[in-house]
């Protein structure tokens, strides 16, 4: 593994930077730097379209070999920050992210996260918790306390509006853009993401799937010492 190597780790929605703090305790016992993103940043003086995250994104980014790694939502934004600028990043992961929702199905998913946008805004925040971890997606995991991200409700409401994946181009045509090795991983029992990781795999010989059994869509939490496992080896290994 090269120790001049930073990862630049983007949490999920209603997600917070210090997610990703065990990992980047394991990490640093290997003598890598984690830079823990914290993305509510970029919607908190105004909106950012999802199409402009990259851009934005990589104006920060100054670490001279740089691995980006984005889980769920900040694995769309990875996405977006991958293919912004493909030369900037030398390897990806990606964890349980969507490529792109079909025409038919953008306008429907844009009012269901209006419709959470409006929960998080406006609704007890411990009440708009308990409803968003209550969906079986998000079941076998225990995260960082999401209380503490009350104060960043108005960007966490705006990232269901702006970064919603009904507002987001299909990238998966996109991904043979991509030039740097990337590790997709997603979980066994995480059907749906699973279903669009075998897909987008197909699109560049470059992207690898790992399929972590017994998890579902957290896998950094629900498998960490897994997930950890899989991050080291794809990082120490030599691109060709």
């Amino acid at each position: 593994m090269d120790k001049k190597q930073m990862i630049y780790a983007l949490h999920g929605a209603v997600g917070m930077a210090a997610d990703w703090k065990d990992f980047a305790q394991v990490m640093k016992a290997d003598g890598l730097s984690v830079a823990r993103v914290d993305l509510w940043k970029f919607l908190a003086c105004c909106p950012m379209p999802i199409g402009e995250f990259g851009a934005a994104f990589n104006k920060e980014v100054h670490a001279k070999e740089a691995v980006l790694l984005g889980y769920s939502m900040g694995g769309r934004l990875a996405l977006h920050a991958l293919l912004d600028a493909p030369d900037k990043w030398q390897k990806a992961i990606i964890v349980s992210a969507h490529t792109g929702l079909a025409e038919s199905e953008r306008i429907p998913r844009q009012s269901h996260d209006a419709a959470w946008a409006a929960k998080a805004l406006k609704w007890d925040w411990d009440t708009f918790l308990g409803e968003w971890n209550s969906q079986g997606v998000l079941e076998g995991a225990e995260m960082a306390d999401r209380r503490k991200l009350k104060p960043q409700r108005e960007s966490v409401a705006r990232s269901f509006m702006d970064w919603t994946v009904g507002l987001q181009q299909d990238l998966l045509p996109r991904l043979k853009e991509i030039t740097c090795p990337v590790l997709w991983i997603v979980g066994a029992r995480d059907e749906k993401f699973l279903a669009v990781a075998r897909v987008a795999v197909q699109m560049n010989d470059l992207i690898q799937l790992e399929i972590v059994d017994d998890c579902g869509h957290r896998v950094p939490w629900e498998q960490p010492e897994v997930f950890s496992g899989l991050v080291s080896k794809f990082l120490n290994k030599k691109s060709v």
